[in-house]
């Protein structure tokens, strides 16, 4: 009974510990400072942009919360506007949507049409390394423990050893997450750009 009492606050213990990199509302995403992508963010944006800048020089980090490409900017302003929609399969709306599903509308709402499944959507565009992905790019994972790419998500904000993207999960709808959970770390695939720089 002690032994069963002890690992039960064990487990309590570590479960509170446990840091997510989750963010599964819009409210949550500009508290993290990763919701700046309206015009009318903007100047707050270069101001955080240049202390992260004098931050970067003594550090050697990269750190690009923005992209070079306007449209790709606003394009992740489109994905994020769907944060905590409900995930649907096939859904491409804000009554649900799949993971492809929100890429696909978030580019659509710009007049840009892509195949319509994650795996089709791999192979559009040209495929990049993680040193040159930024905004906007296409992020890809094989989580069914199969060589084939079976989940996508957008990217938002690329660090030197890190990539936040946002996408729709089975789990929990559209929400952020970040290569840095171990289960997107060990299932990424690939980065695909689709627009032209």
């Amino acid at each position: 009974m002690k032994k069963l009492f002890l690992f039960i606050v064990l487990i309590g213990f570590v479960s509170c510990k446990t840091k997510s990199n989750i963010i599964t509302s819009k409210e949550e995403a500009k508290e993290k400072g990763l919701y700046v992508y309206s015009e009318k963010h903007l100047n707050k944006f270069e101001k955080q942009s240049n202390k992260n800048t004098n931050k970067e020089n003594n550090s050697n980090k990269v750190s690009v919360s923005k992209s070079t490409n306007s449209l790709a900017n606003q394009i992740v302003e489109s994905a994020i506007e769907n944060l905590g929609v409900s995930y649907q399969t096939g859904g491409t709306t804000k009554k649900g949507m799949d993971c492809s599903g929100l890429v696909y509308s978030a580019y659509l709402q710009h007049n840009i049409a892509l195949p319509r499944t994650s795996n089709d959507m791999a192979m559009h565009g040209e495929m990049i390394s993680t040193k040159e992905a930024q905004p906007g790019d296409l992020i890809f994972f094989m989580t069914n423990g199969k060589s084939v790419v079976n989940h996508v998500g957008l990217i938002i904000e690329v660090a030197d050893d890190e990539i936040k993207f946002i996408h729709s999960s089975t789990s929990k709808g559209v929400i952020i997450s970040s290569t840095l959970d171990d289960y997107y770390g060990k299932t990424f695939a690939q980065i695909n750009r689709v627009l032209n720089y």
